[in-house]
């Protein structure tokens, strides 16, 4: 019996936003490449490519030989872990195409792997080829492809310890849950802008988000979930101290031109005293509040934990997890303040912006531009009045240049 290597990938600059997939047949035995597949799927979210890839990977591979059994190997946790079984599928759109998937092998033929993001370059760069022709509103074309050159190139480079050149260098992305971003954007987190060797010279001034959470609460020091479904509280006096103190140091600055706030009244009133110091007007956002913690609004972790262990456990381990009476999944979060930095890029190109916030919405900003894992966001620390920041190039791809600074609180 033959047995293939399928490995597949997808990706959305926007999440939801314009998206493609990319999927590779291997012979496992020569490690030939038999099947390329991408395609651009226009408007979708990141999973939804990321499951069609699978979908275009599996189908080849069954058009080549429906008797073979068949490795499937993907970055995508949530696609891994869900095609086997060990999660469970509850978001409406990602049923189907589980369902879809599933059937296009018997059960017995197919297993699966998660492999890191540097394993599956191949898949990867279809993938990016694919949205690349989307965006010339072209078709994807075999033909033209550089996607199995270039991920030899890298296997070699990898071997080698070195580094390879690819038909894309400068310029090429890497598929991220949620959006893309150069290797030396995404390889630092402080400020010089992308140089002439990575960005075109004429990519003009990018959109730049200062991300500052909000002053502290009576819940902060307490470590209380605080999100959007719970009583909404006023800054601490504390707080309010932090916001003043926010105010002066962007004053000195002298580079923020707007400010926009989560519509929560924590995040207004942060916003509100650093405006008055910068005399300017505040904006409010709707897509930047915080996730809406359900029933878990105003505990502990250890109390979640102590009164529903399960929920936890879930919502640790799958992004599209609510938390317990309702409340809203991570996934959902991320979609919501996706479309927010979309509209926002697009209301404040080429200037600097301070968006006022939320850990998590903050947090989930930082995922995406770094195309980090739905995970990362349970590793990152953010201080109350800390200050982040990144830039938004024209080309779609950003560049983290702040993260966690609470320098001007100190003193």
């Amino acid at each position: 019996m033959r047995e293939f290597i399928v490995e597949a990938d997808g990706g959305s600059r926007g999440n939801p936003g314009p998206a493609g997939y990319g999927a590779v047949v291997i012979d496992a035995a020569t490690g030939e490449t038999l099947a390329e597949r991408a395609e651009y799927i226009g408007v979708a979210t990141n999973n939804v490519a990321e499951y069609r890839g699978l979908i275009a990977g599996l189908r080849a591979a069954h058009e080549l030989d429906p008797t073979a059994t068949v490795h499937v190997r993907m970055d995508s946790k949530l696609v891994i872990e869900q095609m086997s079984g060990r999660w469970k599928i509850k978001h409406p759109d990602m049923k189907p195409l589980a369902f879809e998937a599933a059937r296009v092998f018997p059960p017995a033929q197919v297993t699966y792997e998660w492999i890191p993001r540097e394993q599956n370059k191949h898949a990867d760069r279809l993938a990016n080829e694919a949205m690349d022709a989307g965006k010339r509103g072209e078709r994807w074309s075999a033909a033209d492809s550089m996607a199995e050159l270039e991920a030899a190139d890298a296997k070699a480079a990898s071997a080698a310890g070195g580094h390879a050149p690819t038909a894309a260098e400068g310029t090429r992305t890497t598929v991220a849950e949620g959006t893309r971003t150069t290797a030396a954007e995404g390889a630092g987190t402080t400020a010089a802008a992308p140089s002439s060797g990575w960005a075109p010279a004429d990519m003009g001034a990018p959109a730049t988000f200062v991300l500052l959470r909000h002053g502290e609460t009576p819940l902060t020091p307490q470590k209380r979930f605080s999100g959007s479904g719970g009583s909404d509280p006023a800054l601490s006096a504390a707080g309010r101290e932090q916001a003043e103190r926010v105010g002066a140091a962007l004053a000195r600055r002298g580079t923020v031109q707007a400010i926009v706030s989560s519509p929560l009244a924590r995040t207004r009133e942060t916003a509100g005293i650093v405006a008055a110091r910068l005399g300017l007007d505040v904006t409010v956002e709707e897509g930047l509040r915080e996730t809406d913690f359900g029933a878990w609004e105003g505990l502990t972790f250890g109390e979640v934990r102590e009164r529903y262990p399960d929920d936890l456990t879930a919502w640790l381990a799958d992004p599209e997890a609510r938390p317990t009476g309702g409340g809203e999944s991570f996934a959902a979060t991320a979609e919501r303040v996706a479309a927010a930095r979309d509209k926002l890029i697009a209301a404040y190109a080429g200037r600097t912006v301070l968006l006022v916030t939320h850990v998590t919405p903050i947090k989930t900003l930082v995922r995406l531009a770094l195309g980090a894992p739905p995970e990362s966001l349970f590793r990152m620390e953010l201080s109350a009045a800390s200050l982040s920041a990144i830039a938004y190039y024209a080309d779609g791809n950003a560049s983290v240049r702040l993260f966690n600074d609470t320098s001007h609180l100190r003193g």
